[in-house]
């Protein structure tokens, strides 16, 4: 048997003996907590109160005069004294906080004319039988049919990333994003959506990397905002690198579900044309901005300048499609044909995440003959398109928890998608997988094009192009807005 590892310093008590799953170690460090982490296979490393064997977070192994620590009602992730309870729920950072102005409860959740909620727990594809699939696929088709399956090669670059782009320190994974960055900046000029007086949105921002190549782009302008929005906290965020630049950089940390941008103060203060932006925008986020863009918004801007104000700001000289004739946006001087959102640029991803209650393309699919219960299996049946007959890790059901997310730190979104509902044991014998590929792209194709019907019917020219090459991601699909000829002018050169 193994002898005990000597007491620690100073401490007046022994160490616990070390598991055998510690490598060799035979002591936690001197000054540091005693508690063995199983599944980090090391000691904790925080360090313990003067005289304590363990940290506060650990506390809980040893009775310290009969002090008992209990779990936090509001997060049991960590431990907190309980004769100091009340107190710690005061201040713990689990703890319900203050909404924030701009918050209204399901906004943009689009429920109100839902009225077919889709059950949750709907069966898995493999539980059809070969003639309920042929079924679906045929729907599949005669609702697709009309549509262009190829799309528009709109692969486009941007001289702000250039040194970005030919710098050797950056690796083969930043290479990527950058170049879909630049494309997606490539497509905001080319659409006339680069230039002074504009608010850009970021939905699902995370560390704000789109925003920051945009506001490089933009370097000589003036008046230009960005919101960043991002449900979770973020790490690691790229937008404290502009606070000693005269633009504004703030963050709303909000579901989108619930963000009523005609109350975020900026917005109320200045009217500015809104360009809504996103890079991987997963799933059911994208039908939230959209609403949150083109219905919510623009519903309460009408009626809220019903008596314009007499607010005056600079506008950018060079470009006309969103300027009076008088270069002010407010009061009687505003030309009519204005419009406050400029226009939508939002890089597509993670179909498998699109819910039923909250798809814009709802009365699409009813024309089409469709439903939910069509509309549920199409969008697990989308990951087809990017993964082909790999093997299934899990039903798109039973993962939705761990992956409802709305962007991800590291924007590595089509890991996740190429493992959902790759295949099955009783499909293998009944499609291809060139087959299976585009039935997942026709599934995909059909969600989006109700998505641009959606716009389309809300007086913008919306439409869906490819931004970058397929071996640079696998969601390659950039849908862009801008209002239509009828109801805003076009730029002149």
């Amino acid at each position: 048997m193994a002898a005990e590892p000597p007491a620690a310093a100073g401490s007046g008590e022994r160490w616990a003996a070390e598991p055998a799953a510690a490598g060799g170690l035979r002591a936690p460090v001197p000054g540091r907590c005693g508690y063995f982490v199983e599944r980090k296979k090391r000691f904790c490393k925080m360090i313990p109160a003067q005289g304590r064997r363990f940290c506060g977070e650990h506390g809980h192994q040893e009775e310290e005069n009969d002090r008992k620590r209990i779990p936090c009602p509001l997060d049991p992730k960590h431990t907190v004294y309980e004769d100091q309870l009340q107190k710690h729920l005061k201040k713990c950072n689990s703890r319900e906080k203050p909404k924030p102005a701009y918050f209204v409860q399901d906004i943009n959740a689009g429920l109100k004319d839902a009225t077919e909620i889709l059950d949750e727990q709907q069966l898995p594809i493999s539980s059809l039988s070969k003639e309920e699939l042929e079924d679906l696929i045929r729907k599949l088709k005669k609702a697709s049919n009309g549509l262009k399956p190829i799309l528009k090669d709109q692969t486009l670059s941007h001289q702000a990333l250039q040194e970005a782009l030919n710098d050797p320190k950056n690796g083969e994974s930043a290479f990527k994003h950058l170049k879909q960055q630049a494309s997606i900046l490539g497509n905001m000029e080319k659409l006339h959506l680069l230039g002074s007086g504009r608010c850009f949105i970021e939905f699902g921002a995370g560390r704000g990397k789109l925003s920051h190549w945009v506001d490089i782009a933009l370097q000589d302008a003036e008046n230009v905002h960005f919101l960043l929005v991002e449900r979770a906290t973020t790490r690691f965020k790229v937008d404290g690198k502009h606070r000693k630049r005269d633009c504004i950089f703030e963050r709303l940390q909000v579901d989108i579900q619930h963000l009523c941008l005609n109350k975020v103060p900026i917005l109320e203060r200045e009217k500015l044309p809104v360009v809504g932006i996103g890079k991987h925008l997963c799933g059911a986020a994208t039908d939230l901005a959209l609403r949150c863009l083109v219905e919510s918004y623009l519903t309460q801007y009408d009626e809220r300048n019903e008596e314009p104000s007499p607010k005056r700001f600079k506008s950018d000289k060079t470009d006309t499609a969103f300027n009076s004739s008088t270069d002010e946006r407010s009061g009687k001087n505003v030309s009519e044909n204005w419009k406050p959102v400029a226009g939508i640029v939002i890089a597509l991803c993670c179909h498998h995440r699109c819910q039923w209650k909250h798809y814009v393309g709802r009365e699409f699919f009813r024309t089409v003959g469709l439903g939910p219960v069509e509309f549920n299996y199409f969008q697990r049946m989308t990951s087809w398109a990017t993964c082909g007959m790999r093997e299934t890790i899990t039903e798109a059901s039973t993962i939705d928890a761990k992956t409802k997310d709305q962007s991800s730190d590291t924007e590595e979104h089509d890991q996740v998608s190429n493992k959902i509902e790759c295949s099955s044991d009783s499909l293998q014998g009944l499609l291809t997988v060139e087959e299976r590929k585009q039935i997942g792209r026709l599934c995909k194709l059909l969600i989006d094009h109700g998505r641009i019907r959606y716009l389309q019917q809300r007086g913008y020219n919306a439409a869906l192009q490819y931004y970058t090459d397929s071996t640079v991601s696998l969601e390659n699909v950039l849908l862009t807005a801008v209002p239509s000829q009828s109801s805003v002018p076009q730029p002149t050169a």
